[in-house]
């Protein structure tokens, strides 16, 4: 068994895109971890999708050997997300670890998400090395982004270490600080186990696979395992550590972490978060485990095939055993069948869900527009949480709405500040505070309805700013606002798929755009189909979608006119039938369009 002196836990955080990935694999190089030949870029990053993007979504842990000139140190290290959608990844990673690196790009400075990142690490109770990463880019100014990291974390900027990942300098001096600077865990050997799972996945032949991290004690192969959550009794069938390959091992002890598997193929009988003990030698009480997330948007995911409902919700509870923050209940819409009401952290978060549904499980599916969860006051006193726009009370059976507010804080130069208070001042803003980090960099904090900054809110950040602005939020509480529902009819019948939760300033040109959207999208029937936007039993918005036209009086050459009169209303008659019975067709780009109507 490792002696816990030689360990060290540590995790990397970091703004999206400031190399973290890139790093992990220069420290896996170095230390030996992986061959030349097996070398490739982004390692960790093993998901297609988190490699077509360029993103990390999932966090990973390694461990990794590392020869010092005293001798051999253990170095446990879990790569996390940059994107503030999976914040709730990067928290989980650091209730694992005695450290952190806090990774900032020496071009671009401190950034909204190294903030966030950086205060969530000192709450955890972490020591932060800092590291200034692509020092070697012409446009890196190392000197003067040392001194705002210094700044935010009360360190000393001769301390802020500097490395280039693309290119290995100064990797081998960070691992060195590692050891020097970030605390052996503690825990005593002997002690009743405790293990916090901090991360799992589904497999097909083995079951549920979970990342563990221990505390206290150890835990064997074939020891007959408790989860103090769930109350479960699983033997441990495999334990082992990832290096990054899969390698079994005979026992995890005191501050070691690694992988777990139990044959338990019931995916709700282990949660993220529980801590793992041993039935015959309990610990006295669970880990403290997370906060639940609380989902921020509502969309509704529906599978184009009625009879792939079932695979639709089997893929979704596999999803959710690897993603903890995913939430979904079943719930029906007349125009789009049977189908999940699902909860995502933002609108990336729902994207890659999405994606990986339809490339993982095979599906095929339509995605509503996206709705914040709103509050509805009812008359008697009641209140209800309104996910989806059709669950929001008629006027006459409520006295209030309350919509969910976030406080935004940006990072912008200061050559764009007029312009960035322009744009919140738009989306209803309401300015708290402005502060000058540097004479260059100025950070703005609003309070902002969610609903405005969930949709397309950050890609007109970051083209106002010439991609300079960065944006991190988190929940502050709800308020009272003017809202109403935006309904659609096709053909006079309500289309629930594009109902919408609006604010009275802007439902008129959003029911406008979204009724000339519409009708761009609808192919034509053989009737007049009217496109209505409507609040209530008001109409605010008409487009029609002209028939087809055929020409019955082709074939009438000359004659009595009353001829081409019979033909005609014959024609009029048939076009009237078609209509009482007529189904509109509506293409899957008509529900996509949707998400866009907000980005214009």
């Amino acid at each position: 068994m490792t002696d816990v002196s030689r360990i060290r836990n540590f995790s990397i955080i970091a703004h999206i895109d400031h190399g973290k990935s890139t790093l992990a694999d220069r420290m896996l190089e170095q230390t030996g971890a992986l061959s030349a030949r097996d070398m490739r870029a982004q390692v960790l990053d093993s998901m297609d999708l988190e490699r077509e993007r360029g993103i990390t979504i999932k966090a990973q842990a390694v461990r990794l050997r590392y020869q010092a000139p005293d001798g051999e140190y253990l170095l446990n290290l879990i790569d996390t997300p940059g994107h503030v959608d999976f914040s709730y990844e990067v928290s989980r990673s650091l209730a694992a670890c005695e450290g952190a690196i806090l990774l900032v790009d020496a071009s671009q400075g401190v950034e909204a998400q190294t903030l966030a990142n950086a205060l969530l690490a000192l709450e955890h109770g972490l020591e932060v090395i800092p590291v200034l990463n692509k020092v070697d880019l012409p446009a890196a100014d190392p000197d003067r982004v040392a001194e705002e990291v210094a700044g935010v974390l009360g360190e000393d900027p001769e301390r802020v270490l500097r490395v280039s990942a693309k290119t290995g300098e100064g990797v081998g001096a960070l691992l060195e600080a590692i050891v020097e600077r970030l605390p052996a865990p503690s825990g005593d050997a002997t002690a009743p186990p405790r293990a916090l799972v901090f991360d799992s996945y589904y497999d097909t032949y083995r079951g549920v696979v979970c990342s563990v991290r221990m505390f206290e004690g150890r835990i064997s192969t074939g020891d007959r395992l408790r989860l103090m959550v769930t109350g479960e009794t699983p033997d441990a069938d495999e334990v082992g550590v990832l290096t990054p390959r899969v390698v079994p091992v005979a026992e995890l002890g005191p501050g070691e972490v690694g992988y777990l598997i139990t044959g338990i193929k019931e995916i709700d009988r282990i949660r993220v978060g529980d801590t793992v003990t041993r039935d015959d030698l309990r610990a006295a009480g669970p880990l403290p485990g997370y906060r639940e997330p609380k989902p921020m948007v509502y969309s509704g995911l529906f599978p184009t095939e009625g009879d792939d409902f079932e695979r639709l919700r089997e893929a979704l509870e596999k999803l959710r055993l690897n993603d903890a923050a995913l939430v979904f209940e079943p719930e029906t819409s007349r125009a789009l069948g049977f189908g999940f009401r699902c909860g995502f952290l933002g609108l990336l978060h729902m994207e890659i869900v999405r994606e990986r549904l339809e490339r993982e499980y095979d599906l095929d599916l339509v995605a509503t527009a996206p709705s914040v969860a709103y509050r509805a006051v009812l008359s008697d006193g009641g209140e209800v949480e309104v996910h989806s726009p059709q669950d929001l009370p008629d006027p006459g059976g409520r006295t209030a709405v309350l919509e969910p507010y976030v406080r935004a804080m940006i990072l912008t130069p200061s050559d764009y500040v007029g312009t960035v208070m322009e744009l919140l001042q738009q989306h209803r803003g309401e300015m708290g505070s402005m502060q000058y980090l540097s004479p260059e960099r100025v950070e703005l904090v609003y309070r902002v309805p969610l609903a405005e900054i969930v949709f397309g809110f950050f890609d007109q950040l970051k083209s106002r700013t010439r991609g300079y602005a960065s944006l991190d939020y988190e929940p502050d509480g709800y308020r009272e606002s003017d809202l109403v529902r935006l309904d659609v009819l096709l053909n006079g019948t309500p289309v629930d798929a594009f109902s919408a939760v609006i604010h009275t300033d802007r439902a008129y040109t959003y029911g406008r755009r979204l009724a000339e959207r519409l009708r761009e999208l609808i192919p034509r029937q053989m009737f007049d189909v009217p496109i209505q936007a409507a609040v209530g039993s008001r109409v605010i918005a008409r487009e029609t979608v002209k028939a087809k036209r055929k020409d019955v009086l082709a074939k009438c050459y000359g004659g009595d006119v009353t001829r081409k009169r019979k033909l005609l209303e014959r024609q009029k008659e048939g076009k009237r039938r078609m209509k009482m019975v007529g189904q509109v067709e509506v293409p899957q780009e008509a529900f996509i369009s949707v998400l866009r109507v907000d980005e214009d």
